[in-house]
């Protein structure tokens, strides 16, 4: 179900407290804000970019050996 909130005289919006909740976000988080399409999208900024993305695409070199790769590229230079 949709809540609805207005914005108020400097711009400001304010986060109803069940969605802060189920985000668990509070009082001093950062957020990023951006437009995708025609939706205003809020994300929590993470602590630490390293670790957000570490682990990511793990399973595109599943089958791959790595040092066999690395040296075919570095032959390729």
């Amino acid at each position: 179900m949709p809540i609805y909130t207005k914005i108020g005289k400097k711009s400001q919006i304010v986060i109803p407290k069940n969605i802060r909740n189920a985000a668990g976000i509070s009082e001093g988080d950062e957020l990023i804000i951006e437009v995708i399409d025609d939706k205003i999208v809020l994300r929590q900024k993470p602590d630490s970019y390293s670790k957000k993305l570490k682990g990511l695409y793990k399973d595109l070199w599943k089958n791959v050996d790595v040092k066999e790769y690395v040296k075919r590229e570095r032959e390729s230079w």
